[in-house]
């Protein structure tokens, strides 16, 4: 024990203990004193503690004024006796990304000692590979789309841009390397309390990882806690002929310095369609094999406005398609399907993520994962294994980098003694789409699937005067409500800034608000989010015959 805290942690768990009528934990003492019935176990008193996180040994039986009064014995706990030999607390992380980062972070701050242990280039997926080389690719091709085309053609002349990829590419990697080194590699060399190893982890028991270094040879590394961190990679579907073929992901997609004339790509979901548009705007003849439509989990409405989106510029999207076989040869991929061929000159495979965990022998230290491989944890990151936690895409999580990163700092102050839990009730996703996807809280088919009775709206993009200002009115805001109350329960956006507009709704649904409250706040006049309050309007009123700004 390390604190009061960490005393009435084990309190809590003694009282649940069959038999015990009363226990009292002194973090002074580093006793706990038990009382109880005859079915008083003293060995499931020991396991209790183990299970908090704590280590315990039950000390002989000290006289009582009753039968039924045993002596817990004095708390060895690990930690507090490397404490008392001024040794601070063990904390070992495998990986280095958002979450990796956040818990080494919070750990140190906290006192720990850590040892991050990282196989590939510091940083993981995000900043490296995932959302900064892509929002930077998806942004210079909106670029190119309004040179090209705009809703101002009339006054502002178009013109056919001139798409340097090689240039792009190296602009999109140097903003890459900066945020790296600023945001990871630069913190971590100067933090004295973590020490960086290059190289793979992997688990000899439930105490201690060997980590192959990459410059040669192994270290072992002992902890008192383990946070696990690998991320994920892209997954690859059993399609005959795949393995053979030099097919994309979307780490070589965003490393390409040419644009493919020809682009087929397979998947449906954020990674397939943000790439898919962002080719297609700088030059390339995309097709997409959706096996289902777009967005095939969200509100039919969101996958049915995006893929109408993307036909109207020219991307052909394949609903209820599927490659059975692929073939390269010449410099080109035939794609073969149930309708025919589809033919191109590169193939991007972006149907999901898979945790990054066979490595790790988890079996070695008693860590247990689901069907998919992921690492299965509890609402404060922690494993079946009490003292080893587990964060971000490598878990049974949302994979998305703000989810991990809470999730790593919950995690730490966890394993330094605290009580933290993430609560994904409101949790807001954005596809950067152009319109932009956006959604909190609950769909409709999802509350009626959770036996929650709806009420929805949906407002048009063209009754929000910012779309009409921008001449740009490709869209719709969707409310769902609870019936009855009328209290706020999810939001879906497909909209330009649909991004930007989502966190209020993810805040008034957090607050409980009523739709009615939504619809009574104040919302800047001309904002892409004063159709949140518009759409709340529409549960009582036709918002088509309000004036401008109608409060």
């Amino acid at each position: 024990m390390t604190c009061d805290g960490c005393a009435s942690h084990v309190e809590k768990a003694l009282l649940k203990v069959p038999g015990v009528c009363q226990t009292k934990v002194s973090y002074a003492e580093e006793t706990a004193l038990v009382s109880g019935d005859g079915a008083l176990d003293p060995s499931a008193l020991s396991a209790a503690v183990q299970a908090a996180g704590y280590q315990a040994v039950v000390a002989k039986r000290a006289r009582a004024s009753g039968p039924s009064e045993r002596r817990a014995g004095k708390m060895l706990d690990r930690e507090a006796k490397q404490e008392s030999r001024g040794m601070p607390l063990q904390v070992a992380i495998i990986g280095s990304g958002g979450a990796a980062m956040a818990a080494a972070l919070r750990a140190a701050e906290d006192g720990a000692r850590v040892t991050l242990i990282e196989r590939g280039v510091i940083g993981g997926t995000c900043v490296n590979v995932g959302c900064v080389p892509s929002k930077i690719m998806i942004r210079a091709a909106h670029i190119a789309h309004l040179r090209r085309e705009s809703p101002f053609d009339e006054g502002i002349a178009p013109s056919k841009p001139a798409i340097k990829r090689d240039k792009l590419l190296a602009q999109q990697q140097a903003r890459v390397n900066e945020l790296r080194h600023a945001k990871y590699e630069g913190i971590l060399e100067a933090h004295t309390a973590i020490t960086v190893l290059h190289g793979e982890a992997r688990f000899k028991d439930h105490r201690t990882l060997i980590a192959r270094l990459n410059e040669g040879g192994e270290s072992e590394i002992g902890f008192d806690r383990c946070l696990i961190a690998t991320g994920a990679s892209p997954a690859v579907p059993p399609i005959s002929g795949l393995k053979e073929a030099p097919y994309w992901t979307s780490t070589e997609a965003l490393a390409s310095d040419t644009i493919p004339l020809r682009l087929a790509v397979i998947g449906s979901s954020v990674v397939a369609v943000e790439l898919a548009q962002a080719f297609a705007r700088l030059g390339s003849k995309v097709t997409i094999l959706a096996r289902s439509t777009l967005f095939f989990r969200e509100d039919p409405a969101v996958g049915e406005m995006v893929t109408a989106a993307f036909r109207a510029e020219g991307i052909e999207v394949l609903e209820h398609t599927q490659a059975g076989r692929v073939v390269y040869a010449s410099g080109e991929f035939v794609l073969t399907t149930g309708d025919g061929e589809v033919r191109a000159d590169k193939l991007l495979i972006a149907t999901g993520r898979a945790p990054n965990t066979r490595g790790l022998a988890l079996k070695a230290a008693g860590v247990a994962v689901n069907t998919q491989g992921a690492i299965v944890i509890d609402k404060c990151m922690r494993t079946n294994a009490s003292h080893i936690y587990a964060a971000g895409d490598c878990t049974d999580q949302p994979q998305f980098v703000y989810v991990a990163a809470a999730a790593g700092t919950r995690a730490a102050v966890n394993m330094t003694g605290g009580d933290a839990a993430i609560d994904l009730t409101a949790m807001p996703a954005v596809v950067f789409t152009d319109p932009q996807v956006a959604t909190v809280g609950y769909s409709e088919a999802e509350a009626h699937h959770d036996g929650i009775e709806t009420d929805s709206r949906t407002l048009t993009l063209d009754n929000v005067p910012r779309a009409l200002a921008n001449f740009d009115t490709r869209g719709f805001i969707k409310l769902v409500a609870e019936a009855g109350s009328g209290r706020l329960i999810g939001v879906q956006a497909v909209a330009p800034d649909a991004g930007e507009l989502i966190q209020a709704a993810a805040l008034a649904i957090r607050a409980r608000m009523t739709v009615q409250e939504l619809a009574d706040q104040l919302f800047p006049y001309l904002t892409m989010v004063e159709g949140l309050k518009l759409a709340a309007q529409t549960f009582s009123k036709d918002v088509r015959q309000l004036s401008c700004c109608a409060g």
